[in-house]
């Protein structure tokens, strides 16, 4: 069930949320769960004798009820009703409103210094918000905020605070989230960009996995680590991910599937030291990404051939588009193409590190890599998809995982300009670009998550692959299209439905990573 925007605070598990019969509850937030699950307290109601006080108006800091009383937040555990002359009450119990009434935590503070610390907490926060074109500043201010928000603590997060892609449910530190996060944050909070991929790198396996989530109870790094109910869901969808010829520390891997995310690490490593340089950061991430780099390379080839795969649809982000309709594991181009990126990038990382002849050796293989993904790969019209079942079969459904190879800047322009052309073609090109399954393409639905919505963080990659291949018109045209579906479909979602600009059905809202990637095509700093 699709949820309002909750009251909410940086820090805090605890959400404030509108009921259907007018009154409020509140939830916690915890991985894997749902708020249903993990009820504090129901049916809240504000009275002044027998009238109810209705909320007047939200702000990041606080909820104004008419008569004006006002919820705050005091700590991560504490909300307060401040104010007088109204009683509260809710279900199995009641007060009045005389000062301040504590809902749930503890607090001594009285109801003045309460609401001034939180409205001071948020100045602070706003006023480290990128700037915008003003036509996108309410969007980006609601953006900037559910970056804030989705700020936890996380038990297995080392003591730091990790962006959380919602939470509604998404209680944890996704890998590829992670990535698209700090890249949004980069520009008025670098530091804490930072410590989302050092959550990452501080569970990175001996042998180079890093693993898909960090959470409360531990990560998600292989098919053990899956609740019961994703295993029933994926079997049912596209059978069991079962053994294969993969290796981890030179041992058989068999039934286990090692569960990641895509390669992103480095690519978003220099995007933040673009912004905020920090030769230090560079020096503690560099080898690590590498080792992940080497990971995709050994484990995750099972065929040997040069081009890694996804041994789990889960690695790939894209958990129930079609390339899975054949079984659990797949080569798609995107993959290759990211590696190849993050090659390039490794090695401006080496350079800045003044290890010259490994940052020589990166590029080397960046090349040689979108060298193979081309010789193996293209078809002379398109890149293709094979999906790894008992024997090799090339994916029918149409995606924009085949532009992908554009994010690399290394294709020939002859096979470049073929990509766009596809991309500006009906197929991928309408008034709301770019869809996760072609137009035309017969698998397409409008509202089923990777099986047709526009996703944000595909139209980023591809715009970035516009650029560094050198189609910066089109990069640009992609941009305002997509700034512009964002803008006007009343909230950052986790996907759109590309015919009408809306929220697809099952899309949450105050989605992380819409949000960071938003902000960053916005941000004035940062566009031509």
């Amino acid at each position: 069930m699709f949820e309002p925007t909750p009251f909410t605070d940086r820090g805090s598990r605890l959400l404030v949320m509108p009921a259907d019969d007018g009154s409020l509850w509140i939830a916690r937030a915890e991985y894997e769960t749902r708020l249903t699950d993990t009820t504090v307290l129901t049916g809240l109601r504000l009275l002044s004798g027998t009238t109810e006080l209705p909320v007047r108006h939200a702000r990041a800091d606080r909820l104004t009820f008419e008569g004006g009383v006002e919820l705050v937040f005091a700590d991560p555990e504490t909300l307060v009703l401040v104010g007088s002359g109204a009683r509260a009450v809710w279900d199995g119990g009641e007060g009045p409103v005389e000062g301040t009434l504590v809902l749930t935590g503890h607090s001594t503070l009285d109801g003045a210094v309460l609401l001034d610390r939180a409205e001071r907490r948020w100045q602070e926060w706003f006023g480290r918000m990128p700037a915008v074109p003003d036509e996108l500043r309410e969007r980006a201010e609601q953006a900037w905020w559910t970056l804030g928000v989705n700020l936890l603590p996380i038990a297995q997060a080392g003591g730091r605070q990790g962006v959380v892609p919602s939470k509604f449910g998404y209680v944890g530190v996704w890998n590829w989230d992670a990535c698209f996060h700090a890249v949004g944050l980069r520009h008025g909070a670098p530091g804490l960009a930072r410590d989302q991929i050092r959550i990452l790198l501080a569970h990175q396996r001996p042998d180079g996995l890093v693993p898909d989530v960090v959470h409360d109870l531990g990560v998600l790094a292989e098919t053990t680590d899956l609740p019961r109910s994703d295993h029933a869901r994926l079997a049912q969808h596209v059978g069991t991910a079962g053994p294969h010829e993969a290796v981890s520390d030179g041992q058989p891997i068999g039934g286990v599937v090692p569960v990641t995310k895509p390669p992103l690490l480095a690519w978003a490593v220099w995007k933040i030291h673009e912004v905020a340089p920090d030769r230090a950061f560079l020096a503690e991430v560099y080898e690590p990404i590498a080792r992940s780099h080497e990971w995709w390379l050994t484990v995750s080839d099972p065929d040997g051939d040069g081009l890694a795969e996804y041994l789990h649809p889960y690695s790939s982000g894209l958990d129930d588009s079609p390339i899975w309709d054949h079984g659990p594991r797949a080569e798609p181009p995107d993959l290759n193409s990211y590696l190849a990126l993050q090659a390039d990038r490794l090695g401006d990382i080496a350079e800045a590190l003044g290890r010259t002849a490994e940052a020589t050796e990166w590029r080397a293989r960046a090349a040689e890599h979108v060298e193979l993904l081309v010789a193996r790969r293209w078809n002379g019209e398109r890149f293709t998809t094979l999906a790894k079942t008992s024997r090799e079969v090339e994916v029918a459904c149409r995606t924009p995982l085949e532009l992908m190879p554009l994010f690399t800047g290394r294709l020939p322009g002859e096979i470049a300009e073929r990509l766009v052309a596809d991309l500006v073609s009906p197929s991928f090109w309408a008034e709301r670009p770019v869809p996760t399954v072609a137009f035309d393409d017969p698998d397409f639905d409008p509202d089923a998550m990777w099986r047709g919505p526009v996703w944000l963080n595909v139209n980023y990659l591809l715009i970035e692959g516009l650029r560094r291949s050198g189609f910066p018109e089109v990069a640009d045209e992609l941009t305002a299209l997509t700034l512009r579906m964002v803008n006007d479909g009343g909230g950052l979602y986790e996907y759109w439905n590309p015919l009408t600009g809306t929220r697809a059905p099952r899309a949450t809202q105050n989605f992380g990573w819409s949000s960071a990637l938003f902000l960053d095509l916005a941000t004035l700093e940062d566009r031509p």
